[in-house]
């Protein structure tokens, strides 16, 4: 049987095309997967963290511990120095909680779906074309994120100075968080869609 030609309407993607539109839409996933956290957990980090760290800061926390990122916690009182690593979300325990691990896989798979969807990437190459690019936006917004989401604080106790930092781990935010996950998820998200798209009902 002579194989079925595409449609005029289905042209192959755009390489220039689709790179724009994916990182643009990698800012925007970023921005819904962490609104999501914030709507998740915002009553909690209020509770956890008190007034002490401002509540978009703390819920950024949780959303850089979804994407498997410690949060590091260093001070100093005097010369002595203590330096940790700190989970919020394996801390916290509640289901709900853990639920959001769930939140940066899905909604990178679903805005690799929706780009193949609406760029009409028929086959595996056309779906990396579409997805892997998502990287592009998605890693700005976790570089930046961990670093102005970092706070610090200095005191004077009896004149002993302390002071103390927290904030995402940086290359991991970076790597981990802001590479490795949107290749592989908004890849996968693109691929099954276009497998899809491409077979013959």
């Amino acid at each position: 049987m002579a194989r079925q030609q595409l449609p005029s309407s289905a042209q192959p993607v755009s390489r220039g095309t689709s790179i724009a539109a994916s990182a643009g839409v990698g800012v925007l996933t970023a921005a819904v997967g962490y609104l999501i956290t914030y709507l998740a957990v915002a009553s909690e980090v209020h509770e956890s963290l008190g007034g002490n760290v401002a509540e978009w800061k703390g819920v950024a926390w949780y959303y850089y511990n979804a994407h498997a990122v410690d949060v590091h916690a260093s001070g100093e009182i005097g010369s002595f120095g203590r330096a940790e690593t700190v989970n919020f979300i394996t801390e916290s325990g509640a289901t709900s909680t853990t639920v959001l691990y769930l939140v940066p896989p899905l909604v990178l798979i679903g805005a690799g779906g929706l780009l193949a969807s609406h760029l009409e990437a028929r086959d595996l190459g056309e779906a990396v074309v579409v997805g892997a690019p998502v990287t592009v936006g998605y890693v700005v917004v976790m570089g930046l994120g961990a670093v102005v989401t970092e706070t610090s604080s200095e005191a004077t106790f009896f004149g002993i100075e302390a002071s103390g930092t927290m904030g995402p781990a940086v290359v991991p935010a970076v790597l981990l968080g802001g590479v490795l996950y949107p290749l592989v998820f908004a890849t996968v998200g693109a691929i099954l869609v276009a497998l899809v798209a491409s077979r013959d009902w």
